[in-house]
């Protein structure tokens, strides 16, 4: 292995690990926001995995995976603000009819 991969592989592990403690720490009336907030870093992978898309490759293993990354964070930004949304209506009043 090269520095490099060693050093990115290292950052993916810490990143991981700090983002398991902030949402394990997070109350729970601090769920939705925390959500929306994870929608928008979904959205900044979606405008990336196009960038590579678009780009010109003469390998179709990194066109082909840049497509499921598209796919893939497109998938979680939607079912997102759709469990956002889930989760606002519980919090408002229900009228009498």
């Amino acid at each position: 292995m090269n520095a490099t991969l060693e050093s990115n592989l290292f950052v993916f592990a810490l990143a991981a690990f700090l983002g398991y403690e902030v949402v394990r720490r997070v109350s729970p009336q601090l769920h939705t926001p925390l959500m929306s907030l994870t929608n928008a870093i979904s959205a900044i992978s979606v405008v990336g995995a196009i960038v590579v898309t678009g780009a010109d490759h003469d390998s179709t293993l990194v066109l082909t995976l840049a497509v499921i990354a598209v796919a893939s964070a497109m998938t979680n930004v939607i079912s997102g603000f759709m469990i956002t949304d889930r989760m606002l209506k519980m919090f408002k009043k229900r009228r009498d009819k």
